[in-house]
């Protein structure tokens, strides 16, 4: 089977809630905006769309399955918030394929590294039943990840990806091995919030207050400098500020997954995946960040969801 190794991934968390879309994003999009950003996403070739079953507090995957999955690539998860019980991914996945109206789904992650080896080899169950083309994992370390690929090795299964935290001021997995040991291993990175809840946006453009906004505008003036610095290379390349957050990832092998609402912001993410930054350019943003020191999420930010692992 052939890898699916895209440039960008079109992100859900925000669809389907208006009361959720306001807190977190500042605003509602509607249903019909969503489908538009959809049919912009088949023209840009973009067919990945990574859901989960809390997003847009449940209502994204219902959404997206009613609006049609035959011509798309879904990324789906379990999120195993208690520790294992006998078939509680069977019965996850199900829902999801219920959602979705579809027979499987095309990648499938485990979404925390809770009771490890036993939710994989239900997993492991599902793919060989073709309810699961690929493989991943999400918010694991590199040693939960070492772990989670021998799991698979030992099926002849190859671990597809890890999913996980991000961005120009958040790169603890590159700095600590994980990053390279993905491409080492042929396994892809994808980088969620790399945009960092809108942080690492133009300052310069008044958008509308949410509760993430309020709560990290202290983190926002650290990046003062920072912002300088993507607004100078944005103007280089004719691009938006957010854009040059997008490629960063891309230019260095990590596939950023962005929430996508509006058709612009499709056609922003598909154009930024395809931008090469120089290896100055990359050198100046870690440089420039790691002087700010701005934190808006820790990289491993589920990890007290982890449940320890039963004796």
């Amino acid at each position: 089977m052939d890898i699916l190794k895209p440039c960008a991934v079109i992100g859900t968390n925000a669809w389907g809630s208006a009361a959720y879309e306001v807190m977190v994003r500042g605003s509602y999009v509607e249903n019909d905006v969503i489908k538009s950003a959809m049919e912009t996403a088949e023209k840009c070739d973009m067919k990945i769309y990574d859901l989960a079953r809390d997003y847009g507090l449940g209502k994204a995957q219902k959404m997206i399955g009613e609006f049609g999955t035959e011509n798309i690539i879904l990324s789906a998860k379990y999120t195993p918030f208690s520790s294992y019980k006998k078939g509680c991914v069977r019965k996850s996945l199900e829902k999801d394929l219920q959602d979705f109206k579809r027979e499987y789904v095309d990648i499938y992650w485990l979404h925390l590294p809770t009771d490890i080896e036993d939710h994989l080899k239900e997993i492991i169950e599902l793919y060989h039943e073709e309810k699961i083309r690929y493989i991943g994992v999400s918010n694991f370390t590199l040693d939960e990840c070492k772990q989670a690929k021998e799991i698979l090795d030992q099926s002849g299964i190859n671990l597809y990806g890890v999913q996980n935290h991000y961005s120009i001021i958040s790169r603890e997995w590159e700095k600590n091995g994980l990053v390279s040991w993905c491409h080492e291993n042929n396994i892809l990175f994808w980088a969620w919030a790399v945009l960092e809840e809108g942080m690492l946006v133009d300052p310069r453009i008044k958008t509308k207050k949410s509760l993430m906004k309020l709560i990290y505008n202290k983190q926002k003036r650290k990046m003062k400098n920072l912002y300088q610095v993507m607004i100078g290379i944005a103007d280089r390349y004719h691009i938006s500020v957010p854009q040059v957050a997008m490629a960063f990832c891309s230019t260095k092998g990590i596939v950023p997954i962005c929430g996508c609402r509006k058709p612009k912001q499709i056609e922003e993410l598909a154009a930024a995946s395809r931008i090469t930054l120089t290896a100055d350019e990359i050198s100046l943003l870690e440089e420039t960040a790691d002087k700010a020191n701005a934190k808006i999420m820790g990289a491993d930010i589920f990890r007290p969801f982890v449940k320890k692992a039963r004796k």
